[in-house]
């Protein structure tokens, strides 16, 4: 499914939506270019799982937890390049922890990550649109 936002709001307008039909341990592996809309995508599930707080981009800290509905761990793994780094931040025992797991750049630990997961895409068309292509999921 692709879908074409034009402001920050309605990226995360779909994150809210998808938020809605999030189970313990589902895993979004979360892609895109520098300033694409993947924090803002992020946002608006963790507003769907409840969750009022600033989120920020994990990109320092690696790991972001947030509590809501559902536990959300927001990991970046720009700064991870094997997926034996990965196990070492704890993001691996995470996976399988009853929470929501949005995990950024996930292409660095792709052999970490099970078959069944949400893919998405964030594309900039111009510095208003993007294109979402979301795989493994209906909303």
């Amino acid at each position: 499914m692709k879908i074409h936002t034009f402001t920050s709001e309605e990226t995360e307008k779909i994150g809210r939506r998808l938020a809605e039909h999030l189970k313990p341990n589902s895993i979004i592996a979360l892609d895109g270019v520098l300033g694409a809309g993947k924090t803002v995508l992020t946002r608006g599930i963790a507003r769907g799982l409840g969750i009022t707080g600033i989120i920020k981009s994990p990109t320092f800290t690696i790991i972001c937890e947030y509590e809501g509905r559902l536990p959300l761990y927001h990991m970046d793994m720009y700064r991870i390049s094997t997926d034996d780094e990965f196990e070492m931040t704890g993001g691996k025992e995470l996976l399988t922890s009853g929470g929501v797991c949005v995990i950024e750049w996930s292409g660095n630990i792709q052999e970490s990550l099970p078959a069944d997961i949400i893919h998405i895409n964030i594309k900039v068309i111009t510095p208003e649109e993007r294109e979402i292509e979301i795989e493994g999921i209906e909303l």
